[in-house]
């Protein structure tokens, strides 16, 4: 089961909170059994209100610290202003089958999804989670 630092989550519902109406959007880091830390991003998609896209600058600048022996990048994190978080036809669309964890928000509710293989309707896979305490 992944764990989900306290830290981290509480970091995602404020930025979402922070800005209601539009999606924001950020980084996940740890590794595959816990996301330890969430950076908020900018979101520079045309039209905020309906979609996001990480600053581009942002994501490379993750890459390269990783690379360079920093966190490990492990997903993506964004909301969804309508409530729902479960995966839109738009972040099916978006997703690379790459592994990736994506978590979305809505209001305080979560979900968890990895990025995996299949068609565009059996892209994401629900990940079982809990949330522990920050260490």
């Amino acid at each position: 089961m992944l764990e989900i630092s306290s830290t981290a989550l509480h970091r995602i519902i404020a930025a979402a909170h922070a800005d209601g109406a539009r999606e924001v959007c950020g980084l996940l880091f740890g590794d595959h059994t816990r996301i330890a830390w969430a950076e908020p991003c900018a979101n520079v998609a045309d039209d905020p209100a309906r979609t996001f896209e990480i600053d581009p600058a942002a994501h490379f600048a993750a890459l390269r610290a990783e690379r360079a022996g920093g966190a490990k990048l492990i997903g993506y994190w964004h909301s969804h202003p309508s409530g729902d978080v479960r995966p839109s036809a738009t972040d099916v669309a978006m997703a690379a089958a790459d592994g990736k964890l994506w978590l979305i928000t809505a209001g305080s509710a979560i979900g968890v999804w990895r990025a995996e293989g299949g068609d565009a309707h059996h892209r994401f896979v629900a990940v079982p989670y809990r949330i522990a305490a920050a260490t």
